[in-house]
């Protein structure tokens, strides 16, 4: 068992920032949001909990395994990495530094919203290259759940979107 009578929650948000997420390797789980609580226990065991972005996440299993690979290379043994559907993932739940990180690796940052989603939000996007919002979808169904495919007609790129959920 390990001691975790030295570490702190925000050390180990720290140990989970170098954790990506596979599909989009420059955003960090704690900035996509799915990191949603971490508690180290009078017993000195860690609990993580993760929020999937979606119910049907391939890449979830791939998040949960890297989250304890990490712990363990920190010298945590003791722990558990719980996926949660107590609170339902959505996009504004993306950092600022992850929606940054989005638009740098060519991807539109999702809108923030209200909770309320409505097709303009998905079909009206920012070019990520140009900043134009003389854009179109081409169709809801990227080459992931979260994302969409557009194209700008200010500077003829074709993109991807986050969508926002």
């Amino acid at each position: 068992m390990s001691n975790t009578k030295d570490i702190s929650v925000e050390e180990i948000r720290t140990w989970l920032d170098e954790v990506m997420d596979p599909e989009i390797p420059v955003l960090s789980l704690n900035d996509l949001g799915v990191i949603t609580g971490i508690e180290i226990q009078a017993s000195g065991k860690v609990k993580v909990n993760m929020t999937p972005t979606f119910s049907g996440c391939p890449a979830m299993d791939y998040m949960k395994r890297d989250v304890e690979e990490t712990l363990q290379k920190n010298g945590i043994d003791d722990f558990d990495v719980h996926l949660s559907f107590e609170t339902q993932w959505n996009s504004n739940m993306i950092s600022e530094k992850g929606r940054a990180a989005l638009k740098k690796f060519g991807l539109a940052p999702p809108p923030k919203h209200n909770l309320i989603v409505d097709i303009d939000l998905l079909e009206h996007s920012k070019c990520p290259y140009c900043d134009s919002t003389n854009t179109e979808m081409k169709t809801p169904f990227g080459p992931a759940l979260c994302r969409s495919l557009h194209f700008c007609h200010n500077c003829n790129q074709a993109f991807e979107q986050f969508k926002p959920l």
